[in-house]
């Protein structure tokens, strides 16, 4: 077992789990099994070893955003673009604290050149991101600039990290 990143080995087997488990995370230990081959037993030792590893940090239902919007709503999504005043490791760590700690922001990304951060927020309406604009945005300071793209179509939600090279 892998103690640290940098002696963690992968060997095709282990690939194979990520790619499934990354398609499908509920399949079961037989079903991961038979697909590439192996024993039950050396199945489950090999997923609790990615785990451990933290290379799986951890198992999420990917809701259907139709099925979902049927009985919820359909809310509304956002793309924003933050700009700090300043960019001192200490101002930047502050803002990211304070958003990553809020439901509505769904992804954090910082990012250069641009933009010092990218998010991806989840509100109920168009009130819901101006509540967000107010608590994130607004009463801190340091933010000089928000720009906010909303989606009126996601054409592709794929979170899979690739795991082998792609072609």
């Amino acid at each position: 077992m892998a103690d640290s990143n940098d002696s963690i080995s992968l060997d095709a087997v282990d690939l194979s789990l990520l790619e499934l488990l990354q398609a499908d995370a509920a399949l079961s230990n037989q079903d991961l099994a038979k697909k590439i081959h192996i024993s039950p037993p050396t199945c489950l030792r090999r997923v609790r070893r990615l785990h451990e590893t933290g290379l799986i940090q951890r198992q999420i239902a990917v809701l259907d955003p139709a099925r979902v919007a049927a009985v919820l709503g359909h809310g509304l999504e956002a793309v924003v673009e933050i700009t700090l005043d300043r960019q001192g490791q200490a101002e930047q760590e502050a803002f990211e604290a304070k958003v990553v700690a809020d439901a509505a922001v769904q992804q954090c990304y910082r990012v250069s050149p641009g933009p010092d951060f990218v998010l991806i927020v989840h509100v109920p309406d168009m009130p819901g991101y101006l509540a967000l604009a107010q608590r994130l945005f607004t009463g801190d300071a340091n933010v000089r600039n928000v720009k906010a793209f909303f989606s009126i179509k996601r054409a592709k939600f794929a979170p899979a990290i690739p795991v082998r090279p792609v072609a």
